[in-house]
């Protein structure tokens, strides 16, 4: 082992340290990695840089503004509603044709965003079934995985697998080469996630309904402000009740008007507050501090009153790592915090200082005017009801189009998949169906951040040798047993690396390797290659595998063990289908 080698296998375990530990953010790690290994002289400049230009990340860029494209012309929604008539008569049929129709969906869309649309009718249907919801949310997170792994666009992870293969020189993956084995994959998974799966599922949530789900009405009331009060004339921040019990006012009315309570508002007789906070707290609010309770203060007034949602982080929203206080919620989004659930724990109060993660779930006050606004903000999505994009006909027949002639033009192999990919995005505005700023806001930056970056990691695994020693230890311990145990081990490895880290960070790294083995073998590198992809896109264990799963974590309150218990039986079952039937499809 050379010096070079020693450095750069290094600085990988280091990275990989990084991506488990969670304490940086993906895009962050993998900078600091490509930052060092082109500042140490370990990986040329040109290389290192290659990997922002690589087809993958373009095609993953384009893919998003396809899939919002579908979204905001409504023609996923239509599908949706479409599936709504069916609950209506036979509600757990419904449930079954919900996780079809995301598998179906997710092996041509972005499927984060088809579980992010499908989150709240899932918690509807669920209701309407009789079944807790924390027995759906989780197998629409893997439907979307296992409908994402049947063709080369449903999932990041294999368009990264396909970057580094053409990189390499290697004949590019098909748009169908995945269908065969991926039908395979999502017919057996889906058939044991409504068998023995939905068995082992938790009935944590008991209800869809937000307020319900987060036993919040005891702790809410409503009061009004006597004459007699002593906060009468002085500012909210200074008011004694707040101050000496830590009550929390979420609303003041005024004369028929909403006030946003801000810390220097000045309190007057006759204002009627709705506050939260303990119960034996707010009792005291009448017994001590001048305040009377009222039946319900929007009795009295005109105004709509605020709405009462349930929003979820997304894995790339600007508040993950940040609390409500130093993010400055209320100030900043127009609206109020009332609860949050950080992991699985549920906190009613005193949460202003927790470092929010993706996936936790924020119950949040909020008026409709500013809740819009509030969604077209890339930080949250909205699981508490269902509102479906207004579907335009002849913009959602356009968008279709688009969609389907990206899909031919790449599978025939008329022009290559990023060239079509772009194409189809730049016509999805040139036609009306999206907004040039909807466009741009759809795209997660981060993730290509992070792709280019690994991609570079990838070259210097190369460039300095690390990629063949590492083969050599492969092959020298495994090698024996020929190609068919390396292929195994190859998945499993894969596999238990994308539950720790990000998958497409552990697809670009495994696919690297892959192709160096697959040469030192003297054997066709694809079948590796397949299973790199589909090992990958197979992180049923941790609710931090995958963004799906990171989504629905919160708001189905899971916990850690949830994921275990019904996904590790799960990759195992696919293991040994990919390790039994891949070098059937792909011939060494």
């Amino acid at each position: 082992m050379t010096l070079e080698i020693g450095l750069t296998l290094g600085l990988l375990v280091a990275a990989v340290a990084l991506f488990i530990s969670n304490r940086l953010p993906p895009e962050v790690v993998a900078l600091i990695l490509l930052a060092t290994l082109l500042v140490s002289g370990l990986l040329p400049v040109e290389r290192g840089l290659r990997g922002f230009s690589n087809e993958a990340v373009i095609t993953i860029a384009a893919m998003f503004v396809l899939s919002e494209g579908l979204r905001r012309t409504g023609v996923i929604g239509l599908a949706a509603q479409g599936l709504e008539r069916i609950a209506r008569r036979a509600p757990k049929l419904a449930i079954l044709v919900l996780l079809l129709l995301t598998a179906v969906l997710s092996a041509f869309v972005n499927n984060t965003a088809v579980v992010a649309l499908f989150i709240p009718l899932a918690l509807s249907l669920s209701e309407s079934a009789r079944i807790s919801p924390s027995r759906v949310l989780l197998p629409l997170s893997y439907a979307s995985m296992l409908g994402g792994v049947c063709t080369l666009i449903g999932t990041s992870t294999n368009l990264v697998v396909n970057g580094v293969a053409i990189e390499r020189g290697l004949v590019p993956l098909g748009m169908f080469e995945f269908t065969p084995l991926g039908v395979v994959f999502a017919g057996l998974g889906l058939a044991y996630l409504l068998t023995l799966g939905m068995r082992w599922l938790p009935e944590r949530r008991a209800s869809a309904n937000p307020a319900d789900a987060y036993r919040l009405s005891e702790y809410l009331t409503e009061v009004e402000l006597t004459p007699q009060a002593r906060a009468v004339g002085r500012k909210l921040m200074d008011a004694d009740f707040v101050k000496e019990l830590g009550v929390e006012v979420l609303d003041i009315w005024r004369n028929g008007v909403r006030l946003l309570p801000l810390p220097d508002r000045i309190l007057q007789a006759g204002d009627l507050l709705r506050v939260r906070g303990a119960l034996g707290r707010l009792q005291q609010l009448w017994r001590a501090y001048g305040l009377k309770p009222v039946a319900s203060a929007h009795e009295h007034l005109s105004s709509e009153p605020p709405l009462l949602v349930e929003l979820v982080l997304t894995p790339t929203s600007s508040l993950v790592g940040k609390t409500l206080r130093n993010s400055r919620f209320r100030n900043r989004f127009g609206a109020t915090v009332l609860a949050l659930r950080h992991h699985h724990q549920l906190a009613l109060e005193q949460f202003a200082d927790i470092p929010l993660q993706a996936g936790d779930a924020l119950l949040v006050q909020v008026e409709r005017e500013r809740l819009n606004e509030l969604l077209r903000l890339p930080d949250f999505i909205l699981v508490s009801q269902v509102e479906w994009a207004q579907v335009r006909p002849v913009r959602a027949l356009t968008a279709l189009a688009i969609m389907a002639g990206v899909v031919l033009i790449a599978s025939v192999g008329w022009y290559p998949t990023a060239v079509a990919a772009l194409v189809g995005a730049l016509l999805m505005v040139l036609t009306g169906c999206l907004k040039p700023e909807d466009a741009v806001q759809a795209i997660e930056w981060r993730l290509l951040i992070m792709l280019g970056a690994m991609l570079g990691l990838g070259s210097a695994l190369e460039s300095t040798g690390a990629a063949r020693w590492l083969t050599l230890q492969l092959v020298h311990t495994l090698g024996s047993w020929g190609p068919v145990v390396l292929l195994a081990g190859f998945y499993l490895l894969t596999s238990v690396l994308t539950e720790v880290m990000s998958n497409n960070a552990t697809a670009a790294l495994m696919a690297a390797l892959a192709i160096e083995v697959a040469a030192a073998l003297g054997v066709d590198a694809r079948p590796f290659l397949f299973a790199v992809a589909y090992a990958a896109s197979a992180s049923f264990m941790t609710p931090i595998g995958y963004q799906t799963n990171t989504m629905v974590f919160g708001v189905g309150q899971y916990q850690f063990g949830d994921f275990v218990r019904v996904g590790a039986p799960l990759n195992f079952l696919l293991w040994i289908v990919a390790t039994v039937l891949i070098p059937r499809f792909w011939a060494f």
